[in-house]
């Protein structure tokens, strides 16, 4: 099985990344690209998308007391340290994304919840904080589980390429299982639910490894798209 390790970084490519399930009808184009601070303007519509997205999925359909301006939300943590993973739909529209972001940088836990961790969070370019995890509800059932799968293998990608070991997430214990773990993620979780606003989360550590990928594919097979 051919499994990529090694790509152009983020910041100076327009497309990076990686995925398009095997069989699925769906346009030539990448179905994920990572982009930043940097490169948001090479993307036109996408970036504001996404914050859309977002605004639609945790101001909109689960009341998060968060900023937002004229229908798009955003926080503290969308700085020019974050890179982002934005799934298309086959007009190139924002359907998916997830935030990354280093942990030698402030992130979410580390500020808002470091009762998650027994301990002190971790603060190292080999672990990163994953936030912002989401896909348009609009989609059917098996169009956001392959959005979900192919964000969650780009992340592996973009995690072996930086040389990252682990991602940190925060997220209830049942949708870790059946969203994560059962996409063939290996997963570490730190420590029992607790209420964050009106819904239980937990922190966990995601492993970034070639073997965690070869299990993605081999749960759903892959077929690469990558950028010339």
């Amino acid at each position: 099985m051919d499994i990529p390790v090694s790509f152009d970084r983020c910041a100076r490519a327009t497309f990076v990344v990686y995925f398009r399930l095997s069989g699925c009808r769906r346009s030539p184009e990448l179905t994920v690209v990572c982009l930043n601070w940097e490169t948001a303007s090479r993307h036109g519509e996408r970036w504001i998308d996404h914050h859309r997205l977002r605004h639609r999925l945790f101001v909109e359909r689960q009341g998060w007391d968060v900023p937002t301006y004229r229908g798009m939300e955003y926080d503290q943590f969308d700085t020019p340290a974050a890179q982002y993973l934005l799934w298309l739909d086959e007009r190139g529209r924002t359907r998916g994304a997830v935030r990354l972001l280093p942990t030698v940088r402030p992130y979410m836990l580390q500020t808002l919840w470091p009762e998650l961790i027994n301990g002190t969070p971790p603060a190292t370019d080999a672990v990163w904080e994953a936030t912002r995890f989401g896909c348009d509800r609009t989609l059917d059932a098996n169009r956001r589980r392959i959005a979900v799968t192919e964000l969650l293998c780009a992340m592996q990608e973009f995690g072996m390429r930086r040389n990252i070991d682990r991602y940190l997430i925060v997220m209830s214990l049942p949708l870790l299982k059946r969203v994560v773990v059962n996409a063939g993620c290996e997963v570490t979780v730190l420590g029992p639910e607790r209420i964050l606003g009106k819904r239980p989360a937990a922190a966990s550590y995601l492993t970034v490894s070639r073997e965690v990928l070869a299990e993605m594919h081999r749960r759903a097979p892959f077929t690469r798209v990558l950028s010339d």
